[in-house]
């Protein structure tokens, strides 16, 4: 294991690399590797030679040239950043840049990971964690002691898991002795997810709330005759009207 590392070839290391590597010095774009051009969509004769400003939003120009200047002397922090590509597709990126040495002047490699489809699951879950909350808090009092969860859009798995943590605990906070629990603003649920609601009428009961289930579809009480729900004996109504008078309120 005495190789001469000496002789490696540290360009063919670096171009066959599969994350997009640019080497670039006072501002001007001196070698990309095989990977970058794919990932820019473009020759890279169309890139050698351009500023790497140019793939920077204009707000961020600024600071990212003050970056590319700091990064001669001392590696920059990973960074997230909007960019360009060169047909105009603008994708989230993680950035790294450290300095290097071309013969006797100092030059910058940067390396870029594409993070969209990260980005995309982060902001897909901000948006779950916010129609959880919306649902969860949405126990709309009608009576003293009775209240309707309105059930809005697609309920997934997890939307349905956090529903089953949270409304028993915000029902018995807020007093509810009988929670109506509507599908009718529901579009589509799977097995596993009808589960977790027929469930929910399970443990609202455990704490001495009784439920009423209305507004149940016909996809919704197809998925629940596959399943084993004769024990929860949870009364069934088409409407919330339906359910109030079932209540014996008029």
């Amino acid at each position: 294991m005495s190789e001469d590392i000496s002789k490696i070839d540290y360009r063919e290391v670096i171009e066959y690399s599969l994350n997009p590597l640019i080497v670039h010095t006072d501002l001007k774009i001196l070698y990309v590797n095989a990977a970058a051009e794919a990932f820019f969509r473009g020759n890279r004769n169309d890139i050698v030679g351009a500023s790497p400003l140019d793939i920077f939003q204009e707000s961020s120009k600024s600071s990212i040239d003050k970056r590319i200047q700091s990064a001669y002397e001392t590696p920059a922090e990973v960074i997230e950043e909007t960019i360009f590509k060169l047909d105009g597709e603008k994708v989230d990126v993680e950035l790294y840049c450290h300095p290097v040495l071309i013969g006797n002047k100092k030059a910058i490699q940067t390396y870029v990971t594409d993070i969209s489809e990260r980005k995309a699951a982060e902001t897909k879950q901000q948006l779950l964690t916010k129609h959880i909350n919306e649902l969860s808090a949405t126990l709309v009092p009608l009576l003293k002691g009775i209240a309707v969860l309105p059930l809005v859009g697609e309920i997934d798995e997890t939307c349905a898991f956090q529903l089953l943590e949270i409304v028993p605990e915000k029902a018995k906070q807020q007093g509810i002795d009988c929670l109506i629990i509507d599908f009718s603003g529901t579009y589509q649920l799977h097995q596993v997810v009808t589960d977790y609601l027929f469930k929910l009428s399970h443990v609202l009961n455990l704490l001495g709330i009784k439920s009423i289930y209305t507004g149940i579809q016909p996809n919704h009480a197809l998925e629940a005759a596959n399943m084993d729900i004769s024990q929860l004996r949870t009364p069934t109504k088409t409407t919330v009207k339906d359910a109030l008078e079932y209540l014996g309120v008029h």
